[in-house]
């Protein structure tokens, strides 16, 4: 079916907003060498240790198997600090990512009514404070202050830099529980009692540059392996579930990064064999790239990340060449690498569709053809790049 063509204004507000939104950690899981953190700080730093309200996932709508729930965290900051170091603690094997978003004081109120007196809310791709979902707009409107993946609970910001805490500001923790696995006999999902710790540095007089990110995307587009047959292995069908599983926005942002990255007129057919996405952005704005970070879910098996490629100045930044969903990590640059406002960034991921059917979480699944999707048996294409502006 013939996609609507977007309007030059969203797809330039999509672009400026996929690339540009402010502060994410890349990290390592110990800094062992020059390619990792650095541990060693100088200044005084403080230690804010904070639990999560319990929780016990479950899936929000037919079908799923997957939970994006929010909850509120209160720093209790009063001076504006710099995050150097996110530590997530998670309290069940179910977490798939975390999250920590900056909330401004003007959506305080919005947010305490969806927390529910503790209780948090279903937020599927972003905290959804303005009530749009997860549309482009929703997605931009709160900067990240951390993330965390599997195998990667301590998040080491690049020397020298990191994330800005306003004063009194408060967070919006989203946490992605993938309920395919870690139910009981039972059938139902252990309680969670995660826990976050930030170390964070005084803004005034550090020396601290804050970090930006550009998010370079590709839209997975995975048919059915040959030999596979059922009623998802039509695209249009998967994307009806996708949207059945996570809202009509959804599909639209699938589309849209469809638009984005030229392939509305050439997405493969049902029939075809192809394993592999690519697509090229602008770089989010002038500086220096410090790092960059790869993410994909459990199909995911490399990913490339070039600078300005296909011309003289071609640099790559990352080649994962053996890309594992249970253990990632982002690589520092060094030295970092200075762009330009002019300059474009190509991500391409490869994937494995064959290991559907044999993943223990996944091959009881009825075969799709697999699309970009919020949830752990849907995939990704993500190049995170951690960026200061001098």
């Amino acid at each position: 079916m013939r996609q609507r063509p977007f309007s030059r204004a969203i797809v330039a507000s999509a672009i400026a907003l996929l690339t540009t939104m402010t502060a994410i950690s890349v990290s390592a899981a110990a800094p062992a060498s020059s390619h990792h953190f650095s541990t060693a700080r100088s200044p005084k730093t403080t230690t804010l240790s904070m639990n999560l309200t319990p929780f016990t996932p479950t899936a929000p709508t037919p079908g799923g198997h997957d939970n994006y729930h929010c909850s509120l965290l209160f720093p209790g900051t009063t001076t504006d600090q710099m995050i150097t170091s996110t530590t997530f603690n998670p309290g069940t094997i179910q977490v798939h990512h975390v999250i920590l978003y900056l909330g401004y004081s003007n959506q305080l109120a919005t947010a305490q009514k969806l927390n529910n007196n503790g209780k948090g809310w279903t937020c599927f791709g972003a905290p959804q404070l303005s009530g749009m979902a997860s549309t482009v707009a929703e997605i931009g409107a709160n900067p990240w202050l951390a993330s965390s993946g599997p195998g990667n609970n301590t998040s080491y910001e690049p020397p020298g830099t990191g994330m800005p805490l306003p004063a009194g500001a408060f967070i919006i923790v989203q946490v992605h529980y993938n309920l395919l696995v870690g139910c009981g006999k039972n059938g139902k999902s252990p309680t969670d009692k995660s826990s976050v710790v930030l170390t964070t540095e005084a803004s005034q007089g550090s020396s601290l540059k804050p970090l930006k990110i550009d998010t370079i995307v590709a839209p997975p587009d995975l048919p059915c392996p040959t030999g596979s047959k059922g009623a998802l292995c039509t695209r249009s069908k998967s994307l009806a579930d996708l949207g059945k599983r996570f809202g009509k926005a959804e599909v639209n942002f699938v589309n849209l990064i469809e638009y984005v990255c030229g392939r509305s007129s050439s997405i493969p057919s049902a029939t075809s064999n192809v394993t592999s996405t690519s697509c090229v952005m602008p770089v989010g704005g002038a500086g220096y790239i410090q790092a960059v970070a790869p993410h994909m879910h459990l199909l995911g098996a490399t990913m490339t990340v070039t600078l300005n490629p296909d011309t003289p100045s071609s640099q790559v930044l990352l080649n994962e060449t053996s890309y594992n969903f249970d253990l990632q990590r982002g690589t520092v640059m060094v030295p970092p690498v200075h762009v330009t406002g002019r300059d474009r960034i190509r991500v391409t991921c490869t994937y494995t569709p064959a290991l559907r059917s044999l993943l223990p979480q996944l091959r009881a699944l009825p075969p799709r053809y697999i699309t970009w999707g919020d949830g752990s048996s849907d995939e990704m294409c993500l190049a995170v790049i951690a960026r200061t502006t001098s």
